[in-house]
């Protein structure tokens, strides 16, 4: 057993340095996170099962736990409630072209449109947004936009601009006062920016939905489907972590750049235990880790324990509330929210 509690420490710091690696510079480094839960609690159970035993082995598992802590505070949050917090209050939304519960006529369902214009957020971003010029129904713009005095920058990056398209939208209720694409690629990925002007402070604010896992979560629904459908989803795992570490390079070194406090959110498609998730928190905060509550899960299919939309700001912009709004069920993904304590200064 000593020999196993060995190789297993050592397994556990091979994951936990996974997460300081990017998928550029070795390959397939971008799939050991996903052991990392699955290590941790392995460290986890065995730590008690020798303390029990009084066996010494129990140290390396203790010494994998303490070395992995980050990781169990970056899954499980347990701030108190805070929803009556006043402060920047903003939202973050996969909306999934807003047609992710179609009827049987394949009529989208309008409630989505009446949920998002009573949520009180002040800045709302969106990711696969749907505009839709040619239909008073789904000229999303106008909905949530125009119609209730927001601030508004769209930009496609699929389909027709002037009539159907998909993209990414910032809706702001303050102004806007200089905005600007990051990156896209052809299909529904790619990073924004505005700058808004939030009383005398300006805050940027970036929309970003990097590359997709691509995973085909219906045919995991069952032992079969897992079988049949897993190492094709490894090789998509691969290739879509390879991608999005090239796009958070670009992102990067625009967050670098910013004359501005910054809120960056959207949907990463990265889970907390990622080479991205962890390079954005070298100089940014997470609002998860800082207000949220439970494991905020964001993901609406069969692989709902995956936190793959993300909120991260500049240190001096405090969230004090996070919420994961799991009861909105329009899209694969739930919207999240939080709220901001801003201690900007005047630019």
């Amino acid at each position: 057993m000593k020999y196993l509690s060995g190789i297993i420490f050592c397994l556990s710091l091979t994951l936990f340095l996974s997460v300081y690696v990017s998928p550029e510079y070795f390959p397939y480094v971008g799939l050991l996170p996903f052991f990392i839960p699955i290590i941790w609690l392995v460290n986890l159970f065995l730590f008690f099962i020798f303390l029990l035993s009084w066996k010494k082995w129990a140290w390396f598992h203790l010494a994998a736990l303490l070395i992995g802590y980050k990781f169990a505070l970056i899954t499980l949050q347990l701030h108190p409630k805070n929803e009556d917090s006043q402060g920047l209050k903003v939202l973050s939304y996969n909306a999934h072209k807003f047609d992710f519960k179609r009827d049987a006529e394949g009529k989208i369902d309008q409630n989505v449109f009446t949920w998002l214009n009573e949520h009180p957020a002040d800045i709302k971003v969106f990711q696969e947004f749907y505009q839709d010029y040619t239909s008073a129904s789904r000229n999303a713009i106008k909905l949530l936009g125009k119609d209730n005095g927001f601030y508004s920058f769209y930009h496609p990056v699929d389909g027709n601009p002037e009539k159907r398209s998909i993209g990414l939208a910032i809706f702001s209720r303050y102004p806007i006062i200089h905005e600007g694409k990051v990156f896209d690629k052809n299909g529904t990925n790619g990073a924004i920016f505005a700058d808004v002007l939030v009383d005398s402070d300006t805050i940027r604010i970036y929309n970003a939905h990097l590359e997709s896992m691509r995973i085909d979560s219906d045919g995991l629904e069952n032992l079969e489907g897992v079988k049949e459908n897993y190492r094709q989803t490894l090789g998509k795992l691969h290739r879509g972590s390879l991608e999005r570490s090239k796009q958070l390079a670009v992102l990067v070194e625009h967050l670098k750049n910013s004359p501005h406090p910054i809120i960056l959110m959207g949907d990463l498609n990265e889970i907390p235990y990622s080479y991205t998730y962890f390079k954005l928190g070298e100089n940014l905060d997470n609002a998860f880790e800082k207000a949220g509550r439970g494991f905020g899960f964001t993901y609406n299919k069969v692989l709902f324990f995956l936190r793959i939309d993300h909120i991260f700001s500049s240190p001096n912009l405090k969230a004090i509330e996070f919420k994961t709004h799991r009861e909105v069920d329009y899209s694969d993904h739930y919207p999240i929210s939080a709220t901001f304590s801003t201690g900007t200064s005047s630019d």
